[in-house]
């Protein structure tokens, strides 16, 4: 075959193809434009949902609902991925931040000679001095033992001996205390926030003795919420997050009546949701929300329950569109509430008990804010910044504050 005629054969061939290719992207665009996907952007995840592979496989014109709802969900696992991972990073980076401010007193030690005991939280540390001051009973319990009945303490290693306030008997010289008398105690030690840990440490006391009754397992569980929120090492939290909620879930199965029970539960859940994903987050949403209201319908005249369902409904108020498609994905439902709603809460808990918190004032200013009541907003601005500040959500309470009256004023 001569040159010349290969030469026109293979342009025969590329006009033909340039032909057919026009002919294809005419068809997409102009006789089925109702295929094509138009997702956002940040919906737009790689080539796995590329809109002509959908098109391909809506062509047929059936299951097209199917599909787009297969590929709605894909996309919404990839997003909970992807936000699970940040969560675990950003976790890493927290305890990096807790790690590195120690690292240059145990370089110190190592550098010494002198063998360095693994770095313990304050709490333990007042427990070991507590422990020093009691005669040892000459019988130890093994590092791997555990308790078997109502979950208290999972099975121990000596490493988690050294990272966590273990419960152990300490009081062991004192006189016995009956339960009604042990209550009152924890109870009235509970009432100063420089005594929380003592009420623990007092309950830890006599876990053995009354594990089984419900008003000494619910105050247990408090008490683990307690060390939650007075520790600041985030695997010491988890921690006791998970302990307590163990705890929580003995209470509302063995007395399924009292409200104190759901309460403590309900809180214990939330404190467990800081460290999951955002499947088990809105999991756990769900739960909290049944057993506070659970609680509510016990104990009506307890304003906590008011304060944490005001916060409850606006975290939901303010749920991006996202997260609302997320839960109706999983679990067939959109968590739904609104600034007013939790405002009726939070004007409920000052009505029970005025002056109930600092935290509850910043609340009141915040939805009035969202609700243009600029006056009302600026008012319990002013009524927050008289209360003390004691606990550190009070301290969290007032920066708030401060920023709200500061935008009120410019």
């Amino acid at each position: 075959m001569p040159h010349s005629t290969n030469k026109e054969l293979i342009l025969g061939i590329m006009v033909g193809t340039t032909g057919i290719s026009l002919l294809l992207l005419w068809y997409h665009k102009v006789c089925k434009p109702r295929t094509v996907m138009n997702l956002p952007k940040f919906l737009s995840l790689g080539n796995t949902f590329d809109s002509m592979t959908l098109q391909d496989e809506v062509h047929n014109g059936q299951g097209a609902s199917a599909i787009f709802q297969g590929r709605q969900l894909q996309i919404l696992e990839k997003l909970n991925e992807l936000l699970t991972n940040m969560e675990e990073l950003k976790s890493e980076i927290r305890v990096l931040k807790e790690a590195i401010p120690k690292l240059e007193e145990y370089i110190h030690g190592e550098l010494g000679g002198k063998t360095t005991a693994h770095r313990i939280s304050p709490q333990h540390r007042a427990r070991k001095r507590k422990l020093a001051t009691v005669q040892s009973s000459g019988t130890s319990n093994s590092s791997e033992e555990a308790e078997s009945e109502g979950g208290y303490i999972t099975a121990n290693t000596d490493t988690e001996e050294q990272s966590f306030p273990v419960p152990v008997a300490l009081n062991t010289q004192v006189e016995e205390l009956n339960l009604d008398v042990l209550l009152q105690k924890a109870d009235y030690l509970r009432m100063n926030e420089s005594s929380k840990m003592e009420s623990f440490e007092l309950l830890c006391d006599y876990k053995e003795k009354f594990r089984d009754e419900i008003e000494f397992i619910w105050r247990f569980a408090r008490g683990y919420g307690d060390m939650y929120e007075l520790s600041t090492n985030t695997q010491e939290k988890k921690h006791y997050a998970n302990i307590g909620k163990t705890l929580g879930e003995k209470a509302i199965t063995r007395a399924p009546m009292n409200g104190h029970c759901h309460l403590w539960y309900a809180v214990l859940c939330g404190y467990v949701s800081e460290f999951e994903g955002l499947q088990n987050k809105i999991n756990y949403g769900y739960r909290f929300k049944e057993h506070l209201d659970k609680a509510i319908q016990f104990l009506p005249e307890e304003p906590f329950l008011y304060y944490l369902k005001g916060r409850y409904c606006y975290s939901v108020s303010k749920l991006s569109w996202i997260e609302k498609k997320m839960a109706a994905t999983l679990f067939g439902k959109i968590p739904s509430s609104t600034v007013q709603e939790a405002l009726q809460n939070f004007l409920k808990v000052e009505e029970l008990h005025p002056g109930f918190s600092k935290s509850n004032y910043m609340f009141l200013a915040k939805c009035y804010l969202d609700l243009e009541q600029t006056d009302n907003a600026m008012k319990f601005c002013n009524l927050a910044m008289l209360l003390p500040c004691v606990t550190k959500e009070d301290k969290d309470a007032q920066k708030e504050v401060k920023k709200i009256s500061t935008s009120l004023k410019s």
